[in-house]
């Protein structure tokens, strides 16, 4: 799994971070997006997919890895 956020979408809402904090955070100054770990392990993917999901903004996408 690789996560992408796109900053310029963000709203700040602070969804994904409630969803997945290992993953996510927020800029002090304005709310916005930070990712953390942009490829998760394996316990998170849920999580992450449950914030994408949330995401007022459609800011994060999840792209899965093909397996080899």
């Amino acid at each position: 799994m690789r996560v992408l956020i796109d900053q310029d979408k963000c709203c700040g809402a602070g969804s994904c971070v409630l969803s997945a904090p290992e993953v996510f955070d927020q800029r002090e100054e304005d709310g916005i997006v930070l990712l953390l770990d942009a490829e998760p392990p394996a316990a998170l993917h849920e999580a992450v997919h449950e914030a994408a999901a949330i995401c007022p903004a459609a800011a994060i996408t999840v792209e899965q890895s093909e397996r080899v």
